[in-house]
């Protein structure tokens, strides 16, 4: 149980520093992953799904292999055990500058200048920002703190408590990957195939905790619950569907329809659509709220789940 609870009092000390601080303001570590990433595809880009394969074993394994080394050198100590997984843990959960970054745009859209929350909104999300009004923009913005909630909050922790500071690290490497390649652009739908087809896998638990989480904190359960069982599947991402669909019941809102990625304009299912409204800005800070609160909520649940495991895998260690 000494690993476990090191692990434990890490993780509530990252997450903690996350909402304290935010991300890194210099140096940070998933901006230098993404650097290594990007010389790595230099060197192997081939317009074919093998070399993008590699690219994926060798960047999200030698994230896997890093953090392996790292948590073995620190084993003998918990304390620097705990240290380790903290700085791993911030390093990897965003969930104070994505609320940050929603804020701000949701700050222009109440001063009416939707021009500030146009040039805002790629800090959060790839959406062609010129061709939304300001209820788009909302709509926008609320989407992508729902996804990312999982995405950058919830997947991590729920890695962090299967594999440690190799599982917070890994989840991170393949998401940033999926964001880097794992998009059809015609460089990429070969090459980005194994970093997009991993980041469903690997985002498949966190998503749905994300999805129950949002029920269980958002103020309709009913309505998440009911929007994430009409709606998940309509969606063409696995993961996404089921937390936007949840975000969506538990706001009362209504997410999808048309959007613009690239040039490239998508009409996307609505979710939430049986009982929601279109957003508004107001929603943007309630969306903030929520992702605030699944995030603390799953920080509780997957220390937890890792300290139950642990306890029934050892029952003599329990008197220790």
């Amino acid at each position: 149980m000494g690993a476990d609870r090191s692990y434990a009092y890490g993780a509530a000390a990252g997450l903690l520093g996350d909402l304290l601080l935010g991300d890194p303001r210099r140096g940070h570590p998933v901006a230098a992953f993404g650097r290594v990433a990007a010389a790595v595809e230099g060197v192997l880009w081939r317009d074919h799904r093998g070399w993008g394969t590699l690219h994926t074993v060798v960047c999200a394994g030698g994230a896997v292999a890093l953090g392996a080394a790292a948590a073995r050198a620190v084993r003998p100590s918990p304390a620097a055990s705990a240290a380790l997984t903290a700085a791993a843990v911030w390093s990897v959960v965003g969930g104070t500058s994505l609320a940050r970054e929603a804020r701000t745009i949701g700050r222009a859209l109440e001063r009416g200048d939707v021009e500030a929350a146009r040039a805002r909104l790629p800090h959060l999300c790839g959406r062609d920002p010129q061709s939304l009004d300001a209820d788009g923009i909302a709509r926008a913005v609320v989407e992508s703190v729902a996804e990312n909630t999982s995405d950058a909050v919830v997947g991590a922790l729920v890695w962090g408590a299967v594999a440690g500071v190799p599982g917070l690290l890994g989840f991170r490497a393949v998401n940033t990957l999926d964001a880097m390649v794992g998009h059809t652009s015609p460089r990429h739908r070969r090459y980005g195939w194994a970093s997009a087809r991993l980041d469903d896998v690997a985002g498949w638990p966190g998503a749905r905790l994300t999805a129950v989480l949002a029920a269980v904190a958002g103020p309709d359960p009913r309505g998440a619950l009911r929007a994430w069982r009409a709606d998940a599947r309509k969606h063409p991402s696995p993961n996404a569907g089921p937390v936007e669909a949840s975000f969506a019941g538990a706001l009362g809102v209504r997410l999808g329809g048309t959007l613009s990625y690239g040039g490239r304009v998508e009409h996307r299912p609505v979710l939430g659509g049986d009982t929601g409204r279109a957003v508004r800005v107001a929603d943007i800070d309630r969306a903030a709220r929520l992702s605030r609160r699944v995030g603390l909520l799953a920080l509780g649940t997957t220390v937890a789940a890792r300290l139950i495991v642990s306890s029934v895998k050892s029952p003599k260690g329990r008197g220790k």
